[in-house]
């Protein structure tokens, strides 16, 4: 049976999915790695790689990558990764997975960035299905984003489009790790939660669970990080004129808490031009989209 496995590196842990050319899904596994540990990342996504060919019962015929940062332009490699998960850049996976004998010796391993990978993988099977003009926000570490216009993916000349958590939102505000001052991902990222909250949180779930039960000081916090992501969820609806927004990642598990101050937040900037407000949708499959993306992407590589 003709199958492929998707791969995801995140921040912290490697997704990995089983799936054939019809959507159908196999294997699923999740599997957390030491960030502070050099290549620990690597090492895991070989060893779930073949544990998830047993688990098939045979060799996938397609590996698909995605992981944070900007895809080198053979899209074997993310050529770069600035701060985090130090031994990524310039790693050629389909000769690194060739060496793990995992059966890819003669095949492309396509490398796709995370957030891009997210949108195709919703694109595919979950909530930006049909859709012709979309965009995606992923919040987690950072903040990723990708957009498909008029059915394609937005790349840009370098690669870089689609990179919606560094828009600058606050001129004066700290510097993003792409070097952008007050960002989106500065807004509400996990990465900046215990400067946002002097070190009273050091998780954006903390946070959530804390607005929850009435703490004033995480209520101002959370508030105004939701009220960042829709002031720059409305400009982005003005540059790119979509039909739903996507929001996907850890961060949007958090369910009501944050989807119904987001849409206040939303249509009171949208530009209201008479046509249904733009959709707000979470993403449907959850930690595991860019794993789908990238799958889907390794079917059609050459």
């Amino acid at each position: 049976m003709s199958f492929a496995i998707g791969v995801d590196l995140g921040g912290t842990s490697v997704k990995t999915v089983a799936v054939t050319p019809e959507g159908e899904t196999l294997a699923k596994a999740n599997v957390p790695f030491d960030p502070g540990e050099s290549m620990d990342w690597a090492a895991k996504i070989k060893t779930l790689i073949e544990s998830t060919q047993r688990e098939c019962g045979s060799t996938s015929s397609f590996i698909g990558l995605s992981a944070p940062g900007l895809v080198a332009r053979n899209k074997r490699s993310i050529a770069r990764m600035p701060g985090r998960l130090k031994g990524l850049e310039g790693l050629n996976w389909t000769e690194f997975l060739a060496k793990a004998e995992t059966g890819k010796a003669a095949s492309v391993v396509p490398v796709l960035n995370d957030a891009h990978a997210a949108l195709l993988g919703e694109a595919w099977l979950g909530a930006a299905h049909g859709f012709q003009n979309v965009f995606m926000l992923t919040l987690g570490t950072g903040v990723g984003g990708a957009a498909i216009i008029n059915g394609r993916l937005l790349k840009g000349a370098l690669g870089r489009a689609g990179h919606l958590g560094h828009i600058s939102l606050d001129l004066d505000g700290p510097r993003d790790i792409c070097g952008m001052p007050g960002s989106l991902e500065v807004m509400i990222g996990n990465c900046t939660i215990e400067q946002r909250t002097n070190g009273k949180f050091q998780t954006t779930h903390e946070l959530v669970e804390a607005h929850q039960i009435g703490d004033a000081f995480a209520s101002e916090v959370w508030l105004n990080s939701v009220r960042a992501l829709g002031y720059a969820i409305s400009s982005l609806i003005n540059v790119l004129d979509p039909e739903a927004v996507i929001i996907g990642g850890g961060i949007a598990r958090s369910g009501a808490v944050l989807f119904q101050p987001l849409t206040q937040f939303v249509r009171d900037t949208e530009w209201n031009v008479g046509a249904d407000p733009v959709k707000l949708l979470p993403a449907q499959l959850g930690e595991f989209a860019g794993a789908y993306g990238a799958a889907w992407k390794s079917f059609s590589a050459k």
